[in-house]
């Protein structure tokens, strides 16, 4: 597996409708991680009331084409990707806390910085 890169964007922690209501330009990719978290991958700021946005560095990732996706990654998946597109899920890969972002085009493979030596070495 080659070296991950690391993915910037903005971390915004609000209530479930105030992400709701955000708009984004099409070069980014606003991540939902949980009702009230959103990664804005790509993005650099934002101007949102009643909310917590910080710049976010602690996640690194592998951009895959879809037949790096399902050979031999899938085998390490125990949940059931999602049918539509553009999707992210997540959980654990390989025994590791780790998402991915699955557009129509490609895949991203994106864990914290901190997990990403163990699960290169697991999936090698």
């Amino acid at each position: 597996m080659r070296a991950p890169e690391a993915l910037r964007g903005i971390r915004v922690v609000a209530d479930p409708s105030v992400l709701d209501a955000l708009a984004w330009p099409d070069d980014v990719a606003p991540l939902r991680l949980a009702p009230d978290d959103l990664f804005a991958l790509g993005a650099a700021s934002t101007d949102v009331v009643g909310a917590l946005v910080e710049e976010e560095t602690g996640f690194v990732g592998w951009w895959l084409s879809f037949e790096e996706l399902h050979e031999p990654l899938l085998e390490h998946v125990d949940w059931p990707l999602p049918e539509t597109l553009p999707a992210l899920a997540q959980g654990l890969i390989a025994g590791v806390p780790a998402k991915l972002w699955l557009t129509p085009d490609r895949a991203l493979l994106f864990c914290n910085a901190a997990y990403a030596h163990e699960l290169e070495e697991r999936l090698a």
